[in-house]
């Protein structure tokens, strides 16, 4: 029988400011426990809180880039719950009037385009972190994260897959990160998602959901809705109901357990935080903002199509983020406009691959988008090969302090494009391979391909391919 499953996401943004929403404390990760928790994050009595107007700005920025309504004024509550890592007792955040209300993402899927709904984004802080390792049985409690300004976002539920989630997770950290307004490193914290998660028969209403707590990556995120999916099945199938509850994944054994009956709003007692003003938003701080916004990435695909002639895939493969965008986008204005696939071929292709091997940022590596437009420029006036040009491009990578032009003269990588050279090597390679020659002239089209390959070899890669199959096949026939 079938079932319809129902996805909606939760994901904590970690903000880019230089101090916590709430004190000047600051943010740096991997400081010593304690070290960044001042009296306004410890709770201690006669203290206030003052808002961070970088923090804002974030909200705003985000806000803008989704196509979301700012509220003109939106205010603080104090979510009520008792944890160890949370001094106050309380959670500063955002609930009856969120800072960013509606708006949405567009995700692709394989060939397929979704838009997800976005319920709303609201400003909040963090809890400090209980440490339960190395601790002969106790537990350590480090508040350097308590007051680390976040932007939840939460969706509709909107989302049937894991692949979905998984889409919608990407594109949401691309944005983020593209705007500037959070790292997205999430091995230290600073994009997670929680996956609310629920199947149903079809057209039944909505079933009850679990929700996955605190997870860092896009693979645990796949994994952890794929197994709770076919965990919730299993139950109704076999006679059991499920209960609302919070959920965490276990990397290690691919499952998810649970870690208490889950809330609802009403169990947090939500009041307005009576230290904090509302917060008001003016029209002219928001366009001001808006002034200051990056091309975003839909935009700059459609523009990419249009101006370079680039198909959907290849303009959203160059837009996953704003610093390959901006080494694709310098490459061809070096190389041409006319050169515009072939430069998005490589950015791709082999650079792609290289910085995926390598594991560097395409910020900090050697090849910088003038030496592969110059390297791209010979490929394009026939100096170089597609096979030589990987040679160039491998002495590029490593930082051979030569531009292209430099390491084909040095390497005598020339591709030899002059008839009267390249015929003396086929013929002399159609002397010494006359079975290959009967067998294409009987109709064996890889007979031709071995010729080719053979051609090639003889002239140690540099002969014209192009070239060499016309000339092959002149003679052949």
């Amino acid at each position: 029988m079938t079932w319809e499953v129902v996805i909606g996401l939760e994901t904590h943004a970690q903000l880019r400011t230089q101090s916590k929403i709430f004190s000047g404390a600051a943010i740096a990760f991997g400081a010593e426990p304690n070290r960044q928790a001042c009296a306004v994050d410890i709770a201690l009595p006669g203290v206030l809180p003052v808002l961070n107007r970088e923090a804002v700005v974030c909200a705003i920025k985000f806000g803008l880039a989704v196509g979301a309504k700012i509220a003109p004024r939106s205010v603080f509550a104090r979510k009520n719950y008792f944890y160890p890592d949370l001094p106050k007792g309380y959670q500063i955040s955002q609930f009856e009037v969120p800072v960013v209300s509606g708006g949405g993402l567009t995700i692709r899927v394989g060939e397929r385009e979704k838009y997800v709904h976005l319920t709303r984004a609201h400003l909040e802080e963090d809890a400090g972190k209980s440490l339960h390792e190395d601790f002969h049985g106790k537990t350590g409690i480090d508040l350097n994260r308590a007051g680390t300004p976040l932007l939840e976002i939460v969706t509709e539920p909107d989302m049937c897959s894991s692949a979905e989630a998984v889409a919608y997770a990407k594109a949401l950290h691309a944005l983020v990160t593209w705007i500037g307004i959070c790292d997205g490193n999430m091995q230290e914290g600073s994009f997670r998602c929680d996956a609310n998660v629920s199947v149903r028969r079809p057209g039944a209403p909505l079933g009850t959901r679990r929700e996955v707590k605190n997870l860092n990556s896009f693979r645990f995120l796949q994994q952890a809705i794929d197994y709770e999916i076919q965990w919730q099945i299993n139950e109704i199938e076999e006679g059991r109901q499920i209960h609302q509850a919070t959920v965490l994944f276990d990397p290690d054994t691919g499952e998810t357990r649970s870690m208490r009956s889950k809330e609802d709003a009403h169990d947090y007692r939500y009041f307005p935080d009576p230290d904090l003003l509302p917060l008001e938003i003016k029209d002219d701080w928001i366009a001001e903002i808006r002034v200051g916004l990056p091309e975003l990435p839909q935009a700059m695909q459609g523009r990419f199509q249009s101006e370079y002639g680039l198909s959907a895939y290849d303009a959203a493969t160059l837009t996953t983020t704003r610093s390959m965008a901006s080494y694709y986008e310098n490459t061809v204005s070096i190389a041409g406009v006319a050169q515009a696939k072939l430069c998005a071929n490589w950015v791709m292709g082999e650079l792609a691959s290289r910085l995926n091997r390598d594991e560097q940022d395409i910020a900090a590596v050697p090849l910088t988008p003038t030496l592969l437009a110059g390297m791209i420029k010979r490929i394009a006036d026939g100096t170089l090969s597609s096979k030589l040009a990987k040679e160039v491009f491998d002495a590029l990578w490593n930082g051979s302090g030569k531009n292209a032009d430099e390491i084909i003269e040095a390497r005598g990588l020339r591709q030899v494009s002059d008839a009267s050279a390249i015929e003396p090597i086929i013929d002399a390679v159609l002397a010494a391979n006359p079975k290959s020659v009967e067998e294409f002239r009987a109709g064996k089209d890889k007979a031709f391909n071995a010729l080719v390959g053979q051609v090639m070899k003889a002239s140690k890669g540099k002969a014209n391919p192009q070239q060499v199959n016309d000339l092959l096949r002149k003679k052949l026939n």
